[in-house]
């Protein structure tokens, strides 16, 4: 089975993250194929390379990181909702006359269309937080 996943929720606000990640390594498992999660709204947070947590908490960023290199999964980020929020990449930086790249390794910035192209690909779509 083929899911598309989305993630709203800030990785401090609830632990839908976890959740998300948790069903994620699970379905992998399985055999199952996760075609994008995508992080929209608050969601947009899991993406930002300079978050760090308390040493006696989970890394959520590198937790991300390492499955889409391990795994080969597609972690999008909304554009627009990175940007409300100061996540840019450096393409965009440098447009805002900005000086930083702020999206973790494994992420990368795109739109709504991404998340679209996910659904219509997925037989499953599940919605965290």
């Amino acid at each position: 089975m083929k899911f598309a996943i989305q993630i709203n929720s800030s990785p401090y606000h609830n632990h839908a993250w976890l959740t998300a990640y948790q069903f994620i390594r699970t379905a992998l498992l399985e055999q199952h194929e996760i075609v994008r999660v995508f992080f929209y709204h608050e969601g947009v947070y899991h993406a930002f390379k300079y978050a760090t947590p308390p040493d006696d908490e989970i890394n959520f960023v590198q937790c991300w990181s390492e499955l889409a290199r391990d795994h080969h999964i597609d972690l999008v980020v909304c554009i627009s909702a990175a940007q409300r929020r100061g996540l840019l990449h450096s393409d965009e930086a440098l447009r805002q006359g900005k000086q930083d790249n702020d999206v973790a390794d494994g992420f990368r910035i795109a739109g709504l269309g991404q998340l679209v192209e996910a659904i219509s690909l997925a037989d499953r779509f599940i919605m965290f937080g």
